[in-house]
């Protein structure tokens, strides 16, 4: 885990270390419950890592009481053990307890397990994992992606599972964030279906995924089902996660003007109750950092990597006003996307920031044309920023404008936009020269997804803020949907060199295999650098590129 310099080795060869220990465990999970002990079918996760401490989370099957002990070796040798939380029904039997006083550049080696709250205290086979927390010498890698088991395309074993999972885990990041669609609970399971030429996807199937999610257990029972996937929850052993949300944990496109009047497979048609249940799911099941009780439920928040990294995790879900037609020439109650009270967070949280990149998750892009369909008098509806008016910006736009106008006039550089949400890979430069409002810096934005769901795209692009494709790898024209078996499943590779604090991201396909990669250096060196630019080498790979940054790294 310390080393980031080591080449990913091939999946088929790195699977099967960690498919024999995860028969291991499911033989000895048979043997406690014969023993009638507490069970942790879902496995462990790690999130939130943050300078000296990291959230762990697990789930029993009955009441119980979490465990967890850790050291900084295999062996165990001089570990400490904490008493977690409890681990009730009204959580659906989740816990999470915040390890703290960490050191840095450390090889974390953690073991949970649950006491039962019987007197016999029966205990849960111990589940185990590792994570490494980032060091002041260490460069930073980290993955990001979104959507996952959307569109029917579930758990195919014959597949062998979620894969891209696997791929992710081989590239060793010190953390992965999960930009939104983590599930899919208006999206139906089916036993099979009809894939792209002539073949049959076949899923695990589970009650509460074979049906739109209407009840609190169905909504957990989504995030249950992926944790059925081997290669998810090698992954979530390994990886600590930044999760954060958009639509598909609730329902398609919600916003206030959400209506399911019309939609039969919902006997459920109160929205608000909808959001509710599925909340506490996402809570419940996300390995997130609890905020305080002013806000118990927010997921907006940052996380610092000393004077490396800045993530700024955002909503774009939880305060925006109704979709509409997105056209308003004043910004209010409809037109709110971030919300006043996240966007002055995310101004001073920028402004204060003293780290050489800024990485801001968005669970949709900026440029990008995503409909709703039609409102009640036959127009175009909108559920991102963009509009299809390529003037200058209205509606939703307004509010991102005054945001990257302060972001300009505050002079705060090195800032990347990350996102998912469309179900294809993309790289955009924002150039304010070709904008239809240009009062702000270029920046990039890289779109990654989907992690086993169907692949679409490639979106049409407004041109309020001068979004430049500079590449997209989507499916072929006219074909919508296909699964994984088409192998466009992408997530996306960040690696910043704490030497030459230059940032590359690499868009990597569902093999590891890197389409797309853009090296950027800080702005400190070479902002508006002019003609001095090198484009990157990577046989079989997209090396399109743009300045005002120098691509500078060749390929291995």
């Amino acid at each position: 885990m310390k080393s980031l310099n080591n080449n990913p080795c091939d999946v088929s060869r790195c699977v099967a270390g960690p498919v024999v220990s995860l028969l291991v465990a499911l033989s000895a999970a048979n043997v406690m419950a014969a023993n009638n002990a507490p069970l942790m079918e879902q496995g462990i996760q790690f999130g939130d890592p943050a300078p000296g401490r990291a959230m762990i989370w697990s789930r029993s099957d009955r009441p119980a009481r979490m465990m967890v002990e850790y050291a900084f070796n295999e062996q165990f040798d001089d570990s400490q053990t904490v008493k977690g939380p409890y681990a009730l029904e009204s959580s659906d039997f989740t816990a999470r307890q915040d390890l703290v006083g960490l050191p840095p550049g450390e090889d974390v080696y953690v073991k949970v397990w649950f006491e039962d709250l019987t007197n016999a205290r029966a205990k849960s086979e111990a589940v185990t994992g590792h994570f490494h927390t980032i060091g002041k010498y260490d460069n930073i890698r980290f993955i990001w992606g979104g959507d996952t088991a959307g569109q029917g395309w579930g758990i195919n074993e014959s597949f062998g599972g979620m894969r891209i999972y696997e791929a992710m885990r081989q590239v060793e990041p010190q953390f992965f964030i999960q930009s939104g669609d983590s599930v899919y609970s208006d999206g139906p399971i089916p036993d099979s279906k009809p894939a792209e030429n002539g073949q049959i996807w076949t899923n695990l199937v589970t009650p509460e995924v074979s049906k739109v999610a209407e009840t609190l257990d169905e909504f957990r029972g989504r995030y249950k089902y992926n944790l059925l996937d081997e290669n998810l929850r090698r992954f979530n052993a390994e990886v600590p996660q930044i999760w954060q949300w958009d639509d598909h944990e609730v329902v398609n496109n919600w916003s206030d003007a959400k209506d399911l009047g019309q939609d039969a497979r919902y006997t459920v048609k109160d929205v608000p109750l909808l959001i509710a249940r599925a909340a506490k799911a996402f809570h419940e099941y996300a390995p997130l950092r609890p905020h305080d009780a002013e806000e118990p439920d927010r997921i907006y928040r940052k996380l610092s990597y000393g004077r490396l990294l800045d993530v700024f995790v955002i909503d774009m879900r939880s305060y925006r006003g109704p979709n509409t037609g997105n056209l308003q020439t004043e910004e209010g109650v409809e037109t709110a996307f971030l919300g006043e009270t996240q966007l002055a967070w995310l101004k001073n949280e920028l402004k204060r920031s003293r780290a050489t990149w800024k990485i801001i998750s968005a669970d949709m892009p900026i440029g990008l044309n995503i409909g709703d369909g039609t409102d009640a008098q036959g127009k175009a509806r909108w559920e991102a920023i963009a509009n299809g008016d390529n003037g200058p910006a209205v509606g939703r736009e307004l509010e991102i404008a005054r945001l990257l106008s302060f972001i300009k006039h505050e002079s705060i550089n090195n800032i990347i936009w990350l996102t998912a949400d469309v179900h294809y890979a993309a790289a955009h430069y924002y150039d304010p020269a070709k904008a239809g409002t240009r009062d702000f810096a270029p920046f990039w934005e890289f779109v990654a997804g989907p992690l086993n769901a169907g692949s679409f795209g490639p979106n049409s692009t407004d041109g309020t803020f001068g979004p430049r494709v500079v590449f997209a790898k989507a499916p072929p024209a006219g074909q919508v949907n296909l699964s994984p078996f088409a192998g466009l499943q992408f997530f996306g590779e960040v690696n910043i060199d704490r030497k030459s604090r230059t940032l590359t991201v690499d868009l990597k396909d569902i093999d590891g295999k890197i389409v797309f990669s853009k090296t950027l250096d800080s702005e400190a060196n070479s902002f508006l650098s002019g003609n001095n630019f090198h484009p990157i080498h990577i046989p079989g790979a997209d090396r399109s590129h743009v300045h005002p940054f120098v691509a500078r790294r060749e390929a291995d």
